[in-house]
């Protein structure tokens, strides 16, 4: 009986790691403006914008149709997915998944002009749990790092 009880939390466990690996994102769900989003209750996501955010945009000096492109090679050299939106429009939601488990999160990227530069907003936040241990906004970081050459204010 306690090997029958533990087969089968072991396959609750499998089953809902495969469904956390597999699960559809749906673009319409997780593509957000950084600028319109609420702040969720639970601290796993970091947001970038002028008003409410965890960090200030900063401003690179380049136009927004060349920091767009340069965002997402940063994002697709860091192992992420373009989910929706256009390089194009500068408004993009990347995907990443941790790299043990699978744990999916979403960084929603909007590039605005800003006099004769361009801004970057950023919304990354995971789709499951409480807590993402600071990954969002280390994964954030790791990206304005990334482009810090071209930085021009902060």
């Amino acid at each position: 009986m306690l090997k029958l009880a533990a087969l089968a939390c072991g396959l609750i466990a499998v089953g809902v790691l495969a469904y956390i690996r597999l699960a559809p994102s749906d673009p319409a769900r997780w593509h957000e403006d950084p600028r319109l989003v609420s702040r969720p209750v639970t601290p796993n996501f970091h947001l970038i914008r002028m008003a409410g955010g965890d960090a200030m945009p900063r401003v690179y000096q380049m136009t927004p149709e060349a920091l767009a492109a340069r965002v997402d090679e940063v994002a697709r050299a860091d192992g992420t997915t373009l989910l929706a939106g256009s390089v194009e429009s500068g408004h993009m939601t990347y995907l990443s998944r941790t790299p043990l488990m699978g744990y999916p999160d979403y960084t929603s990227v909007l590039i605005e002009p800003a006099g004769e530069g361009a801004m970057l907003l950023a919304f990354a936040r995971s789709r499951f749990g409480r807590s993402d241990l600071g990954v969002n906004r280390a994964r954030l970081e790791r990206w304005l790092e990334a482009l810090e050459p071209d930085k021009l204010t902060e």
